[in-house]
């Protein structure tokens, strides 16, 4: 932590505001997320810092509450894709056999469908509400997780300690969480930053086509998705969110590769 770098600091500084705005929204909203307090598309100003967006609601307002509605769905989703895909990966690579087979060809039907084209599909019919958003998009990319924490398993499953490990007796759950994770987490908490902003762009996707987070809720995509009008006329309010969001990946995955770094040092200095 003494050793931090100067793109690590910057990504954590930036992480840190957003996560904070995210927790805190109650208390740093001016104004309520719904809330009718100007004319359409005001200019920056002392009482609005950003304007007010197409219907009059004040744009800072809409910006921290979507911040929390995107961060709190995507990080769910992550955490939900992540806890699946990588359990069923390593107990498929532990487990072997007809188990391992199935489990990878299903993965592969899966995939081969679009997963945007999925997840329309599946929203056009089932209420677009926070528990179905979470559970379509952390399913969804429960494949890549899954493809990606199985290729790693595989080569740390025919290490020493592993063997070892099963002539000891340890059951498959010991070996899976005990043995192969901890030697597997540099990979995957590199991925997990990208699945995170993968999950980010998915919702906002989702909300610009109208079947993510619905008004009078916010998130940073609905807010592009509202004011996307206005830029015909010079009118940045469709900007701020699209810039908030890629202010937010670039500061995640510069936190990710830094953390990378770190675990990929320690792995190897522990080798040593």
């Amino acid at each position: 932590m003494k050793r931090i770098p100067l793109s690590a600091l910057i990504g954590l500084f930036i992480t840190s505001l957003f996560l904070l705005s995210a927790i805190f929204a109650d208390f740093l909203a001016p104004y309520g997320v719904a809330e009718v307090v100007g004319d359409v598309w005001e200019p920056a100003s002392d009482r609005f810092l950003l304007g007010t967006d197409s219907i009059g609601r004040d744009l800072l307002s809409r910006m921290i509450y979507g911040g929390q509605v995107t961060i709190f769905v995507a990080l769910t989703a992550t955490a939900l894709s992540f806890s699946l895909g990588t359990s069923l990966a390593l107990i498929a690579v532990v487990v072997g056999g007809w188990f391992d087979m199935a489990l990878s060809r299903f993965i592969d039907l899966i995939m081969s469908i679009p997963t945007l084209i999925f997840a329309l599909v599946v929203l056009s019919v089932v209420p677009a509400n926070l528990v179905t958003l979470i559970l379509v998009m952390g399913l969804l990319d429960v494949t890549r997780v899954y493809r990606l924490a199985r290729a790693v398993a595989v080569d740390i499953n025919v290490m020493d300690y592993v063997e070892a490990a099963r002539l000891r007796g340890e059951q498959t759950v010991w070996i899976v969480f005990r043995e192969i994770l901890p030697n597997a987490l540099s990979p995957l908490v590199a991925e997990l930053g990208l699945r995170f902003i993968f999950m980010v762009l998915f919702l906002s996707t989702l909300s610009f086509l109208g079947l993510g987070i619905q008004p009078p809720a916010a998130d940073w995509g609905g807010i592009v998705k509202e004011n996307k009008e206005g830029l015909i006329y010079g009118i940045s309010a469709a900007l701020i969110p699209a810039i908030a969001i890629a202010a937010l990946a670039i500061s995640v995955n510069l936190v990710a590769d830094w953390v990378l770094s770190k675990t990929t040092s320690l792995k190897g200095g522990r080798n040593g």
